[in-house]
């Protein structure tokens, strides 16, 4: 018997662990799917290139994509210790003070606004350069600039403002507007993982049990009340049911834990009926309301070797790796994403609706056929889509593959905003500040030109972010999972702690975000006075 039980290991997961056992007299047990961190990948910051093709994933997809020509995407969702923390590309972005004013205001999330949650930012940084009023030093995710940028990093600031986008030193400051070096999670030129940050430094404490490779099957209920979960520590195994005292909490993201609760009879009941399963508990929003970013980009080939193309080469690969190891610097330290922007699509927009990723290679994720020189990358994506999708189950078997469909571009709206942002992009790559470096635009083309044309190249090439969210969502109507506190509505001992509870996406990257939740959520669990509201000089509404 434990106090809490922790399904799932990824960003939240690993807080709530570190925060939950910070007390001796709690006794916390972590179960993770997954493996463990061992991998080499995991913990070089250009490793991440690699986790998306499957390392330390689930290796699942989305449904044919209805509104993109049935498109289907590889959609990796982490399976290891750390969760996606450790195989993204470890940008630091909050996302915009309008987005949790939004949720506050417009969702009745008491507690959820930009002045409450900005401390739990804070509490989580150990920012290496920044320590104000928007950041943290004391904290124990590293967070710090990127060691190895290249002078095309440079020259695309220049294009921005040639554009009339701002420089921006701080995306997390007082303002997001504008072009600049994005923060990372990372530490002495290794990735922060919510693993190595909040898991790693308290592994010696009695009261922690951290299990991987532990799969679990269902929430066990007894009188409307958890009181443990289903577990299978190996396939083909038996299943064991371990038992919580004070609670459950699900931690699984936003495609586990909806997962999760749909295969203990928690969800929409016609759905259960559907796939053989007895509903417990008909809670109809379970699995609803998801929502992703959608990438779409431009890939350029450069006029010489500006980007990290040719390390790809044996002898430059075995350079790269040495100077690595030796200096901690070099393509080896570098997240290939490092480089950003946040700008405008919807001119009417009330804050930025458009965020770049300036790749260093020719694709990297996405690949891309073979170029003269080396390429670059530049990726656009609409932030706060419109459109939302669905996670559902295909059987009552644990083992099978979720229905993942994000439902992209089902409203019209996010379509066209999507394909202003690849026109930013373009025209980004197309200024003369970049002419030194930029000799041709390989994807789409230049004769790609029309909305269809850019709508069809689209449909072939566009990725996802990897960053869903809000499918338990929190709220007050009959479709909302979770309360404001994280408890899941009807039964008791039971919450969700992770991205899934968040009723929009942030206009940004989400694992900080996610880490927040985790910290917000450790403070809500324990009954602890909530941290005083964020007290600032200057505005933080752009």
């Amino acid at each position: 018997m434990t106090d809490y039980i922790i399904v799932g290991a990824g960003p939240a997961g690993c807080v709530l662990a570190n925060r939950l056992s910070e007390d001796p007299g709690n006794s916390v047990l972590l179960l993770e799917a997954g493996g463990k961190d061992w991998h080499p990948y995991i913990h070089m910051p250009a490793g991440f290139a690699k986790m998306t093709k499957g390392i330390a994933s689930w290796g699942w997809s989305t449904v044919p994509q209805k509104n993109m020509k049935d498109r289907v995407f590889w959609y990796t969702q982490a399976k290891v210790i750390g969760g996606g923390s450790s195989i993204n590309a470890q940008i630091y972005t909050r996302g915009n003070a309008r987005d949790y004013d939004a949720w506050e205001k417009e969702e009745g999330l008491a507690g959820w606004s930009y002045r409450d949650v900005l401390p739990y930012f804070k509490r989580a940084e150990n920012n290496q350069r920044f320590a104000n009023d928007f950041h943290g030093d004391q904290g124990p995710l590293g967070v710090s600039n990127p060691i190895s940028p290249l002078p095309i990093c440079e020259a695309y600031f220049r294009a921005g403002q040639e554009m009339g986008i701002p420089f921006n030193p701080d995306f997390n400051g007082a303002a997001q507007e504008g072009v600049g070096y994005y923060q990372l999670t990372q530490k002495d030129a290794r990735r922060s993982s919510a693993s190595v940050a909040y898991l790693k430094p308290i592994r010696a404490r009695k009261n922690l049990t951290v299990r991987t490779d532990v799969l679990v099957t269902r929430i066990v209920v007894e009188n409307s009340r958890a009181i443990g979960v289903e577990i299978v520590d190996r396939p083909g195994g038996e299943k064991t049911i371990l038992r919580a005292e004070r609670e459950v909490i699900v931690s699984s993201g936003a495609i586990g834990s909806p997962k999760l609760l749909m295969q203990s009879g928690i969800g929409p009941a016609d759905h259960l009926k559907s796939v053989g399963i007895t509903p417990m508990h008909d809670l109809p929003g379970v699995g609803s309301n998801m929502q992703d970013h959608l990438d779409l980009f431009v890939i350029a080939e450069c006029t010489g070797d500006h980007t990290y193309d040719n390390y790809a080469k044996l002898h430059r690969t075995a350079w790269a790796g040495l100077q690595y190891l030796l200096l901690k610097k070099g393509p080896v330290a570098s997240s290939l994403f490092e480089t950003g922007g946040f700008w405008y699509a919807d001119p009417t927009a009330a804050s930025p609706d458009i965020q770049f990723h300036l790749g260093l290679g020719s694709g990297i994720e996405a690949g891309v056929e073979k170029l003269n020189n080396p390429g670059v990358t530049l990726n656009s994506a609409f932030l706060r889509p419109r459109s939302r999708g669905t996670v559902r189950l295909k059987s009552a078997d644990p083992g099978d593959h979720p229905l993942i469909d994000p439902n992209y571009w089902s409203d019209p709206y996010d379509r066209a905003m999507s394909i202003k942002g690849l026109r930013l992009a373009r025209e980004i790559m197309r200024q003369k500040a970049l002419a030194p470096y930029v000799l041709r635009e390989v994807l789409p083309g230049p004769s790609l030109a029309s909305d269809d044309e850019l709508f069809d190249y689209a449909c072939r090439s566009s990725k996802t972010d990897h960053h869903p969210v809000g499918t338990c969502r929190m709220g007050h109507d009959k479709m909302a999972v979770v309360t404001p506190d994280l408890r899941l509505r009807g039964i008791e001992g039971l919450r969700v702690c992770d991205a899934s509870v968040m009723p929009r996406v942030p206009s940004s990257n989400t694992n900080a975000p996610t880490i927040m939740v985790g910290e917000k959520g450790a403070d809500l669990i324990l009954g602890r006075e909530p941290l005083p509201p964020a007290v600032f000089s200057g505005n933080r509404a752009a």
